[in-house]
């Protein structure tokens, strides 16, 4: 009966360590940022600067709202530097601006009133 107990108490402790090793990996927030994004070819500048950002698990850019949808591990990344790193590539992202030498080499479609 004692080994039987023991046996169940290891198989418990392994379980809830599982899972809670599982729950902290599984750990992302969700953030969404308005950008000055005007075309497809913006939505795969912004997807791709944001995809290697160490820290982001996935990022849709939704052109006609302008609003890209970011997940990302909070204890990578900070909505501030995904925010910078829209910026970095060209694009405003919520309050801030565009890096201006960023801004200036995009295409031309991609620039603010283009469309």
């Amino acid at each position: 009966m004692k080994t039987m107990n023991l046996f169940f108490a290891a198989i418990f402790s392994l379980l809830f360590f599982s899972a809670t090793a599982q729950e902290k990996a599984k750990k992302s927030e969700t953030i969404q940022i308005k950008t000055s994004a005007v075309c497809g070819m913006c939505k795969h500048t912004i997807e791709t600067a944001l995809y290697n950002v160490k820290g982001v698990k996935s990022a849709k850019l939704d052109v006609p709202s302008k609003v890209v949808t970011v997940e990302y591990k909070p204890s990578s990344i900070t909505p501030g530097q995904l925010r910078t790193a829209i910026t970095l590539v060209g694009y405003d992202a919520d309050e801030m601006l565009a890096d201006a030498k960023a801004y200036e080499k995009l295409h031309g479609c991609c620039k603010k009133g283009a469309h």
